[in-house]
């Protein structure tokens, strides 16, 4: 469950994981740039040219599920490692992006928009 790991944890768990299989020597911000990106692809795949209401059915079939969050665990994955080896505090990120991203996107002109803040 997502409430019983802290993301320091989940980093430390990926960090080992690769210790043990000796992948730091493939592991530098770019080969895990492209890593996050292709896995980001891989997880778009299953929802290529398919409309809301089958890509609703997607996530009521089991098996599509596992295969959705199988994706998004890599990319996760990726997002985890990187952080961890170039020492980027995610949850500190995350929150300054938020409060940038609450400036570019004020709810009064943004609420129920999908403009770039630039359009606003």
């Amino acid at each position: 469950m997502d409430h019983e790991r802290s993301v320091a944890e989940l980093k430390q768990t990926v960090q080992t994981f690769c210790e043990d299989r000796d992948w730091d020597q493939f592991h530098d911000a770019k080969e895990l740039a492209i890593g996050m990106c292709t896995e980001a692809g891989e997880l778009l795949q299953h929802f290529r040219f398919l409309s809301r209401e089958q890509i609703s059915e997607l996530f009521e079939n089991s098996e599509k599920m596992e295969m959705i969050s199988s994706e998004l665990a890599d990319v996760l994955f990726f997002a985890l490692r990187f952080s961890q080896l170039y020492n980027i505090d995610l949850s500190k990120a995350l929150r300054d992006k938020i409060s940038k991203n609450a400036l570019k996107y004020p709810i009064e002109k943004s609420k129920g928009c999908n403009l770039k803040y630039s359009d606003l």
